[in-house]
């Protein structure tokens, strides 16, 4: 057994339907000799690519389950990233992470947010085993009572108690669930306080809660390797065509698609990659091609409802997917837990830090007066390498705004220098954000809780202008 998958992504699904886990897997030498009598080579194999497509998020959210720790239980992050930390892609300074990953198969699962000083974000993102977020409770719509503590009720498909009084319903159509909390920190001095908020979230089953009044089971720390890096990605890369439709297979049974799933499954049931089905009637090498030929669509993938306003590109259909497997694939490869735009927007830009000759390049990013991001949260502006890791520097400096407000000059307007070198005490230190010397970098903006007018395009965040 793969180790990716050790904890459930077999027994668990087999039992859940009720099969051995020899009817959704096949020994590697196991390389099937035909396809379906009323399907050709060919089209199999369009198919398959298709349904490795289609099943990728699931297959992946899964492994990172696996690689996660135990079921039902918060697991913190302590710290903020540095430069040193080589794990996470594309990091952000402004949230520390709070992440569960649930099994609702037995039992729901009630979760507790404490009173939180008003001001500060936070959010509770729920994404279900296709990486769809469901529901995302916040500061700003905390859902049910108006007044803290929030106390909701997480509960799985086909549940049908009766939900106790005080607790908010926010029923998932999978039993696998991602928690993937978050919350406001202003820099280093903030730990302290973050920290305390994250000891007091509440995650504990429905009758235990109901018997020790919200005694929940303690959080651990997520230390380096756990909880967000990429390894899932690569056990997932690594697994053949066989083993991956057999994975998909077993964990579609456990994790039923959503009705609207319903013409793309009837087409894949025709070679036989169903819930409890298996890809037998295909040759090992066709299927390996498919998966092939599925990586590479992902991977290239080009969101057709992505937009650039002055050359940041933005991202306004994320977070939900419906019946856009494409879309729901790729973003899962390229940010798993994507959040809906009206919890965050990240417009992005990418530009050489170097010139043709190699000499370091300097930008300036001008915000007019008035013309800041508009968010009701927070926003703020981070750099990357061309690897996406924050940018080493010997200021220790890997984004502005949030923790570092810039300083606006004699025309109230707020100029960032985006440059390598070190510009001295005469810049802010809001106001100068470092790049690498060589290769590429790319610059994200983060806006939490955006506004409206950060969302339907009529603010526009500002070139990014070279100086040299």
């Amino acid at each position: 057994m793969d180790r990716a998958f050790s904890r459930r992504a077999m027994l668990g699904v087999a039992a859940a339907a009720g099969l051995s886990i020899a009817a959704c897997s096949r020994s590697e030498e196991s390389s099937g000799t035909s396809t379906t009598s009323t399907v050709s080579n060919t089209d199999a194999v369009a198919i398959a690519t298709d349904a490795y497509i289609f099943g990728y998020p699931l297959v992946l959210m899964h492994a990172t389950a696996d690689s996660s720790g135990p079921v039902n239980r918060f697991r913190h992050a302590r710290g903020l990233p540095t430069a040193a930390d080589r794990i996470l892609a594309r990091t952000n300074l402004d949230t520390l992470y709070s992440t569960a990953w649930l099994d609702l198969s037995g039992e729901p699962m009630v979760l507790q947010v404490p009173a939180i000083a008003h001001g500060r974000f936070w959010l509770m993102q729920l994404l279900d085993a296709w990486s769809n977020t469901v529901h995302d409770p916040s500061s700003m719509r905390p859902r049910g009572r108006p007044d803290p503590p929030f106390t909701y009720l997480i509960t799985g498909p086909g549940w049908t108690g009766r939900v106790p009084d005080g607790l908010t319903h926010l029923p998932m159509p999978t039993n696998t669930v991602w928690l993937l909390g978050r919350v406001q920190v202003d820099g280093v001095d903030d730990l302290p306080a973050v920290r305390a908020i994250q000891d007091q979230l509440r995650l504990a089953p429905l009758p235990a809660w109901l018997a020790d009044h919200g005694a929940p089971t303690p959080g651990a720390p997520i230390t380096r390797g756990q909880g967000f890096h990429t390894s899932p990605v690569a056990d997932v890369a690594a697994l053949d065509g066989r083993r991956f439709f057999d994975r998909l297979c077993g964990l579609m049974a456990a994790d039923a698609p959503a009705r609207a799933d319903a013409p793309a499954l009837k087409r894949f049931a025709g070679i036989g990659i169903e819930p409890g089905g298996s890809a037998d009637a295909l040759r090992l090498a066709d299927l390996n091609a498919a998966a092939a030929d599925a990586r590479k669509t992902i991977a290239n993938y080009v969101d057709p409802g992505a937009h650039t306003e002055n050359g940041w590109l933005f991202h306004d259909n994320l977070g939900s997917y419906g019946t856009d497997y494409r879309l729901r694939a790729a973003t899962a490869l390229g940010g798993l837990g994507a959040q809906p735009r009206g919890d965050a927007v990240y417009p992005t830009i990418e530009a050489p830090a170097a010139d043709n000759d190699g000499v370091p390049r300097t930008f300036r990013l001008r915000f007019e007066p008035g013309q800041l991001p508009p968010a009701d949260a927070f926003w703020s502006l981070t750099a990357y390498d061309s690897d996406n890791f924050l940018v080493a520097n010997p200021a220790g400096i890997y984004t502005v705004g949030h923790q570092a407000p810039p300083v606006a000059g004699p025309d109230g307007a707020f100029e960032v220098l985006v440059q390598n070198a070190d510009p001295g005490p005469a810049v802010p230190h809001g106001n100068w954000l470092p790049i690498p010397a060589t290769g590429t970098f790319s610059l994200t903006l983060r806006l939490y809780a955006p506004r409206p007018e950060a969302t339907d395009g009529s603010w526009k965040p500002p070139r990014l202008n070279p100086v040299s």
